[in-house]
């Protein structure tokens, strides 16, 4: 678990990084603000994390390959997409990648912890869990929004 946990710190790293940039090249406002939320939020998720790295016995970092192709492919989206509309559905459809990578992750760690009797990671990771799906549907929303349905 403390290395899952190492692996989900690094990528909380590499998602404020590509956060921070794709801010700057969303055009839509309800996807800019999303964003913005989206970093308050990530910043959350590293406090959660740190603490239930701390609590499991671990420390470190570990190479997330995951959120760092995610983040490739973001920077090729942003660099590639011929107009605004474009490129926002593309930050979200790649961003939502991200999320379920995070859902995904934050589900497990909750089920390693319970197992563990580590009520309070699974605590904490539910919260973290249900804020990253709460993301997902906002993410659909705004991708509706710019396509006109």
């Amino acid at each position: 678990m403390a290395q899952g946990l190492a692996a989900r710190k690094n990528g909380g790293k590499v998602g404020a990084q590509a956060t921070d940039e794709i801010r700057n090249d969303a055009y839509h406002p309800d996807l800019k603000a999303a964003l913005e939320q989206g970093n308050q939020t990530s910043q959350q998720w590293a406090q959660r994390i740190d603490q239930a790295l701390q609590e499991a016995g671990g420390s470190g970092e570990q190479k997330n390959s995951v959120l760092e192709g995610l983040y490739e492919v973001s920077h090729q989206i942003r660099q590639q997409e011929p107009d605004d509309a474009s490129r926002d559905l593309g930050i979200i459809a790649n961003g939502q990648l991200a999320l379920h990578y995070w859902i995904a992750a934050f589900g497990k760690i909750r089920a390693y912890a319970e197992q563990l009797g580590l009520s309070g990671i699974a605590q904490a990771v539910q919260t973290s869990l249900d804020e990253a799906k709460a993301a997902d549907e906002r993410h659909n929303q705004i991708a509706a929004t710019i396509m006109g349905a």
